[in-house]
């Protein structure tokens, strides 16, 4: 009975998963732990220090606009470079980042720091992080257990940011209260902490196996022969082949085109979701309860503390019910009335309502994130995974990043209650469109791998 409850929840298989699996989710956890703590204060740091609003959603926005241009090279070179070596430059770039921010007060110095590091402005993923990891996660297990794998290593990333949001909400507050230290100085030691955890990062990935690397493929005189063989009958390779992949090009990987008609249409409803998402990050949505209602740091950290802890136990079920009614069901049921309640948030004029509504919507927003990674690893072809899945989180973060500069905006003109309203109506639209897109998408694609394996 007991074991039933453990395979149910994903323990067993998360158990029996190798070390590096164990390793890419504590290496999560840490990563969202400081994600969490820097986001929660970020722009009211950017406030105190005397930034006007609309140039702080002009900040949000370039800085996640750096983040797609890092993520897009680094993502695209990454089975080729090697994918221990693109995870150890990103804990290396999280490093610079708090050293800068815990230092330096000039708006471009942190701008840069901030488009050319890692710094998140929604305490969400940035950085080239998530697409290689969940690669390898796909790599290293079996696909009857992925969408276990992945509930754990959603959920912990998730447990790491309430974790990081609650420390650094009662951290700031005895900084200030107890030890009588101005804000800002209490916010430059949560920005060295966050320095502190990518060196941890940094060390759990020189941990890893030479496993979690991408499998090699055949000798390059062997495979140019095989391709030129079909197309033109001789033994001999055109000397324009050899020129058009050598060098930077070799690289870039391929993506085919059977794969296209399934990517476009993917990565246009995600970009919608992922634009909504921008509207009401978790920096501008904390700043939103301090802005309305004056929440303190400690209260508002243990407010999304217990948000967020609500969304990590909700993964577990989506795991269970995916099971069950198939992943693209149980992202589009489970997301809907998060959106609905998103939309919510700011129409009471009273704390209790407002909170009542976010909690309510912390009980599903993260149910359809392992389902989505489960959805996308089968649908995708193994050799395409970490170029496609980074390709689709960099346009993800590149349609998000327009989203903080319009809430500016809306701040700026008293009118932040447009962006939670826009944002619910947005994600709506991309549950109903994800379900008429792709309701029989995914059964078609496993009828067509048994066909293919019984002949």
């Amino acid at each position: 009975m007991l074991r039933r409850i453990s395979s149910e929840l994903g323990l067993v298989a998360l158990y029996d998963s190798p070390t590096d699996i164990k390793l890419l989710c504590l290496q999560r956890f840490v990563r969202l732990f400081a994600y969490g703590a820097s986001t929660l204060n970020l722009v009211v740091f950017l406030h105190i220090i005397g930034i006007p609003q609309l140039r702080i959603g002009l900040f949000m926005t370039l800085t996640l606009v750096g983040d797609v241009c890092m993520s897009l090279v680094l993502t695209l070179i990454a089975d080729k470079a090697g994918r221990r070596v693109i995870l150890a430059l990103g804990a290396v770039l999280m490093i610079g980042s708090g050293l800068v921010f815990a230092t330096f007060s000039n708006y471009w110095i942190l701008l840069a720091a901030a488009v050319l590091g890692v710094i998140s402005p929604s305490g969400n993923e940035i950085g080239p992080f998530r697409a290689v990891e969940e690669s390898i996660v796909a790599h290293l297990t079996a696909a009857s257990n992925r969408s276990d794998i992945y509930a754990w290593y959603s959920l912990l990333g998730t447990a790491g940011s309430a974790f990081g949001v609650l420390t650094c909400g009662w951290v700031v507050q005895n900084l200030t209260g107890a030890l009588g230290w101005t804000v800002e100085k209490a916010y430059r030691v949560v920005f060295l902490a966050y320095a502190a955890l990518g060196l941890v990062k940094l060390l759990l990935t020189i941990f890893l196996s030479s496993s979690v690397e991408a499998e090699k493929k055949i000798p390059v005189p062997t495979a140019r022969d095989a391709e030129s063989a079909p197309l033109l009958g001789e033994q001999s390779s055109p000397p324009e082949d050899q020129k058009r992949r050598s060098s930077l090009w070799s690289f870039l990987p391929e993506i085919s085109r059977d794969s296209l008609p399934t990517i476009i249409p993917l990565c246009s409803l995600f970009m919608m979701d992922a634009f909504a998402s921008g509207l009401v990050p978790l920096s501008y949505t904390t700043y939103f309860f301090r802005w309305k209602y004056n929440v303190s740091d400690g209260s508002l950290g243990s407010l999304f503390f217990i948000t967020s802890i609500i969304a990590a136990v909700s993964m577990l079920l989506a795991s269970s019910i995916a099971k069950r009614f198939g992943n693209v069901k149980t992202m589009v049921f489970t997301h809907l009335p998060s959106a609905v309640f998103l939309a919510l948030i700011p129409i009471p004029n009273n704390l209790r309502s407002s909170m009542a509504f976010l909690i309510l919507r912390s009980c599903s927003q993260s149910m359809d994130v392992a389902p989505r990674s489960a959805f996308l690893a089968a649908i995708i072809l193994p050799q395409e995974r970490t170029a496609v899945m980074g390709t689709m989180n960099v346009l993800k973060t590149l349609a998000q990043s327009v989203g903080p500069t319009v809430t500016g905006a809306l701040v700026h003109n008293n009118l932040f209650w447009v962006s939670f309203i826009c944002a619910g109506g947005l994600k709506i639209t991309y549950d109903l469109g994800l379900l008429t897109l792709f309701k029989t998408h995914e059964h078609d694609r496993e009828r067509e791998e048994e066909r293919l394996s019984n002949q």
